[in-house]
C-alpha cells in the first residue's frame, strides 16, 4: 500500500510545474524548519542531531542519493512524511528535546522541498 501511495504521489508530483529554485521560498523554509535538525543547512547530515539517531543521519549530496533524486522524484520526501522508518525521526527529536510543530503536507510542499534539496545538492563542489 505505501509502495502505490509512493508511486502515484509520485507521478502526481511529477506532472507539477516545477518552480524556479531562487522563488522555492517555501521548500527552503520547510527545509530548514523540518529537515536541518538532522541533515544541516548542507543536507550533508551534519545537523546537531545527525549523530544522535540511529543510524546516523546520512549524507543527502552523494552521487546515490542525488541519482534516487533524479529517479523517483519526490518519492524520497514523502516517503519520509510516511516514516518507512518506523518512529526514528520522532524518537530522536523527542529524546533530544526538539519540538517540531506538525504540519498538514500539501503537494506544492512536496515538491517544493523536493526542488530545494535538488537545488542545494546541484550547488555542491
Amino acid at each position: 500500500m505505501k509502495y502505490l501511495v509512493c508511486t502515484s504521489f509520485a507521478a502526481l508530483l511529477a506532472s507539477q510545474p516545477s518552480l524556479a529554485l531562487a522563488e522555492n521560498v517555501n521548500g527552503k523554509a520547510l527545509y530548514s524548519e523540518r529537515c536541518a535538525v538532522c541533515h544541516g543547512p548542507d543536507i550533508k547530515g551534519t545537523g546537531p542531531l545527525a549523530k544522535k539517531s540511529n543510524p546516523s543521519t546520512p549524507d543527502l549530496t552523494t552521487p546515490a542519493f542525488k541519482q534516487r533524486l533524479n529517479d523517483y522524484p519526490g518519492v524520497i520526501v514523502s516517503s519520509v512524511i510516511l516514516r518507512p522508518n518506523g518512529n526514528l525521526i520522532p524518537k530522536t527529536l523527542q529524546e533530544n528535546g526538539v519540538k517540531i510543530p506538525a504540519h498538514v503536507w500539501s503537494v506544492k510542499d512536496f515538491r517544493d522541498l523536493h526542488e530545494y534539496m535538488v537545488g542545494v545538492i546541484a550547488k555542491k563542489p
